[in-house]
């Protein structure tokens, strides 16, 4: 392509504030530019909407801002032969019949779909508005696309029912901007950490029950870096407000760290991109043996991969106990990072999504 190619990223969120945009194709905006394209991003959650959205109350300005995001895509269509790529992560409106997908996929010169989680599936929620969320809009753009982008592989399983161009890239991290890596001394108490967002908090009753049980024979802290607090009684626990500015600090407090989830279907559409945050910085994860875990962690070399309680207590505790064994995990969960899941690793494979 020239130099006067343009690319129209359509997302969700506004940029640097999802993780699943932030840790995905928004941090190769500067290769995307060196290689010679212009880029222009529209979301359709504003800032100000950001702001609020998950916040109690506020519905006056969530009905308004959704209908400015609307308005937003209604423009975005009438610019939208002007862009030699539309790369849509997700969805293109969260409401309502895949109108907006069907027009974007017919009026796009290139569609490229990046699907994150397996948002397809119907959920259980009492909630008015998870009901009247689109859940056929990734069929279409999966269907209509010239090429699908997913992050795990089970996702990808799935959506060669729709598209046979389909292209795998979990989670990935810049290795150089995370240095230096972890460094582990023997020294109480163990701080034991999760990272994560507000809903994925419901996760941390699955280990909550191991983690009074061992603060009662070892002197352990967990530490929670999130968008909003954890309490528990039963053992000490830290908040820290997840911040961007210094998010790689706060991860290095944390010498041991926890990825919990369930054995459910949505959860085989997660990147691994917890396991990876701490992997990143040299920081042992012992993780939930499912999904995308199973990928990125090879037990007991740079990683621990737990299927019950038993298992979360066991593995848990030969940490706290060897601070060797933290520092040897953590080095090779650093290598396995850099080899697979880094930046530096995968700029080539976004190059090839957008210039073939």
């Amino acid at each position: 392509m020239n130099k006067k190619s343009k690319i129209l990223f359509l997302s969700p969120y506004p940029f640097g504030k999802a993780p699943s945009q932030r840790l995905k194709y928004e941090q190769y905006y500067d290769a995307f530019q060196n290689a010679g394209f212009d880029i222009t991003t529209s979301s359709f959650i504003s800032l100000a909407f950001w702001k609020i959205i998950y916040q109690e109350g506020h519905y006056f300005g969530k009905i308004f801002y959704t209908i400015s995001g609307y308005f937003r895509r209604c423009y975005d269509l009438l610019r939208i032969r002007n862009f030699d790529v539309v790369y849509v992560h997700l969805w293109v409106t969260p409401l309502g019949l895949p109108i907006f997908e069907y027009l974007v996929c017919l009026l796009g010169k290139k569609v490229i779909y990046d699907i994150d989680d397996m948002i397809y599936l119907n959920n259980n929620s009492n909630r008015w508005i998870d009901k009247i969320k689109g859940k056929n809009k990734p069929i279409v753009l999966m269907k209509k696309s010239n090429h699908v982008v997913v992050c795990s592989p089970f996702l990808a399983d799935f959506g060669r029912q729709y598209n046979s161009n389909i292209t795998t890239i979990l989670a990935t991290y810049d290795t150089e901007k995370s240095l230096p890596l972890k460094t582990h001394i023997d020294k109480e108490p163990v701080i034991i950490g999760w990272t994560g967002t507000h809903s994925t908090l419901k996760y941390l009753n699955i280990i909550a029950p191991v983690l009074e049980k061992i603060s009662k024979i070892r002197k352990i802290k967990f530490l929670v870096i999130c968008n909003a607090a954890y309490k528990n009684t039963n053992f000490e626990v830290e908040n820290i407000s997840w911040s961007a500015t210094h998010e790689y600090e706060d991860l290095r407090l944390i010498d041991i760290g926890l990825y919990p989830l369930e054995k459910e279907e949505w959860v085989l559409g997660k990147s691994g991109n917890k396991a990876l945050a701490y992997m990143n910085l040299g920081i042992p994860c012992v993780a939930t043996n499912y999904g995308t875990n199973q990928v990125v962690i090879e037990h007991g070399e740079n990683g621990f991969l737990a299927d019950d309680a038993s298992d979360w207590q066991k593995y848990i505790l030969q940490l706290i106990d060897d601070v060797e064994l933290r520092k040897s995990i953590g080095t090779k969960a650093k290598q396995s990072v850099e080899a697979k899941y880094s930046v530096q690793k995968n700029t080539q494979a976004y190059l090839d999504l957008i210039t073939k």
